[in-house]
């Protein structure tokens, strides 16, 4: 299968159609440095609203990668805002010109959509994850697991966008949101997770396999009495 659709993500016209018009007038107006620079501008923000299609993997109980950049944290932790329980945690950090929109990991039903206002520390600070404006989106497995991904602003990002709602059937690999202009996302799994990725890697959204969401077994004295 070939990937050559490279589609735009909506969000991204109106900058684009504004910073194409100031280049235009410019140009009109006869000024040629600045017109260079609002032509490298309007350039700069076609690239980062590219929204390319993705081959997504056939692998069973895949977790799909939920955004493109570099994992900087692969570990378990105490989960007391989200899943509170036990969790896998893993962290992608996004620089400014990796593709920003953002995919959901495995399919399942909408739990909830949680909105946090907050500051603007660096995506790849510790701090940032409890202090950085965030939209965390909690989904139930078809096999009844829970996990949470977490969409979190950065020292330039300034607008999150999630179209994910309650009660909304989403699919693994589908298009939920993106950040404008450099962020993190965080995504906490339950232990049954056999996590396939480590740190410092490169990841890419749609394609990449994070790990494998095993089905929770079930009691065997339940087995028997059925």
């Amino acid at each position: 299968m070939q990937k050559t659709e490279v589609p735009m993500a909506c969000e991204g016209y109106p900058f684009i159609l504004f910073s194409g018009f100031t280049t235009l007038i410019s140009a009109l107006l006869g000024f040629p440095l600045p017109t260079l620079l609002c032509l490298l501008l309007t350039g700069f923000v076609t690239y980062f609203f590219r929204d390319p299609a993705r081959v997504l993997p056939e692998t069973a109980g895949a977790i799909v990668c939920p955004a493109d950049g570099k994992v900087i944290v692969v570990r378990e932790v105490d989960d007391d805002r989200y899943l509170q329980q036990r969790a896998l945690k893993i962290s992608i950090f996004m620089n400014v010109f990796d593709v920003h929109v953002n995919r959901i990991p495995l399919a399942g039903t909408v739990e909830r959509v949680v909105l946090s206002p907050g500051k603007f520390y660096a995506a790849d600070k510790d701090k940032a994850v409890l202090h950085n404006e965030s939209c965390a989106v909690t989904v139930t497995t078809p096999d009844q697991q829970r996990y949470t991904v977490v969409q979190i602003a950065g020292l330039i990002a300034r607008r999150i966008v999630c179209r994910a709602e309650k009660g909304d059937q989403v699919a693994a690999g589908q298009r939920f949101g993106l950040i404008r202009f450099g962020s993190r996302v965080d995504l906490y799994l339950p232990l049954s997770a056999r996590v396939l990725v480590s740190e410092g890697q490169k990841v890419t959204a749609g394609e990449t396999v994070l790990g494998i969401l095993r089905q929770e077994q079930s009691d065997p004295a339940e087995e028997s009495i059925a």
